[in-house]
């Protein structure tokens, strides 16, 4: 009897044990719109393997994201940004001091069958289609999403490829904006949008047809890192009617926990269950997206 006793108590400390552990823990993550999608089976496959624990995510442009931590001060473990240099320009070095590149992406033009001009669109002439007065197309906001930057980035670079002068003026003038590139997905499905600059990975994701632009212009080779370089925007700062330039490079997503994360032990396991290859990194890969294995590590100077 006693022997059975005891086998009951180690079989109950085996089963309930690790949910009572794990139970309260959570994770708060901040992230890009782009990666919703992935994001989201992360969440689902995180909370399966550490029972118990709650990842709680915020989607919205990586700028939106990083003045959450910086003006708001609204509580944050993790920021995943498509941007590495929003992590490195606004949090470094005040609310992190590591962060990881681990994954890339390349601009494209998402549309749908019914998108005017759908037919016609190709790479050698989509600036002038987007420039028709029945055409509409859209972008997110530069001040709030790198896809909104990496967008003019990209009509400054295609001035020179094409050495065509104008195309910046001629689209930006008659481009419908949106705070997150993720908010035209709604306008395309609808049809009320005809064409949306997105990210690859987010045009399959979200089973749209898309045009792939040249690499001179997608921002996705890390050989044309010089032409990239002359196109450039200016945006806010860290602080009020202070302005950062931001030049054109190859398209790098950044994570980071920040220092003051109230979570920081599920943080860091989150961080590297995202950045394992079997798991994290399997699921961007299958998202459309290709991940930086292993990732690059950025330190804060004097870190």
């Amino acid at each position: 009897m006693r022997k059975v006793l005891w086998v009951v108590i180690v079989w109950m400390f085996v089963v309930f044990l690790p949910p009572l552990v794990a139970r309260g823990g959570e994770v708060i993550v901040f992230h890009a719109g782009s990666l919703t999608v992935p994001f989201k089976k992360v969440e689902k496959l995180f909370e399966k393997t550490y029972k118990g624990v709650d990842v709680k995510r915020e989607a919205a442009g990586s700028r939106t994201c990083a003045r959450k931590i910086t003006d708001l001060r609204k509580p944050c473990d993790i920021m995943a940004s498509a941007d590495v240099e929003v992590i490195t320009t606004l949090l470094f070095p005040e609310y992190a001091d590591t962060c990881y590149e681990f994954a890339t992406n390349r601009m494209v033009i998402a549309y749908t069958s019914r998108s005017k001009c759908a037919k016609e669109i190709n790479a050698q002439n989509w600036y002038e289609i987007l420039a028709r007065e029945d055409v509409s197309f859209g972008y997110s906001d530069p001040e709030a999403d790198p896809c909104g930057y990496r967008t003019v980035l990209l009509f400054q670079l295609a001035e020179r490829f094409y050495k065509k002068p104008g195309i910046v003026k001629r689209l930006t003038k008659k481009a419908l904006i949106r705070p997150k590139s993720v908010e035209l997905i709604a306008l395309l499905e609808t049809g009320n949008l005809d064409y949306a600059f997105e990210y690859r990975s987010v045009a399959v994701q979200h089973g749209f047809k898309y045009l792939e632009l040249p690499r001179e212009i997608d921002l996705s080779d890390p050989s044309l890192r010089d032409f990239y370089c002359q196109a450039s925007v200016r945006l806010k700062g860290k602080r009020p009617h202070e302005y950062i330039t931001v030049r054109g490079k190859p398209i790098a997503y950044g994570i980071t926990v920040l220092k003051n994360a109230p979570h920081r032990e599920w943080a860091e396991k989150f961080l590297e269950f995202l950045l394992d290859p079997e798991k994290g990194m399997k699921i961007l890969r299958e998202c459309g997206q290709t991940p930086i294995i292993p990732p690059r590590i950025i330190r804060a100077e004097g870190r």
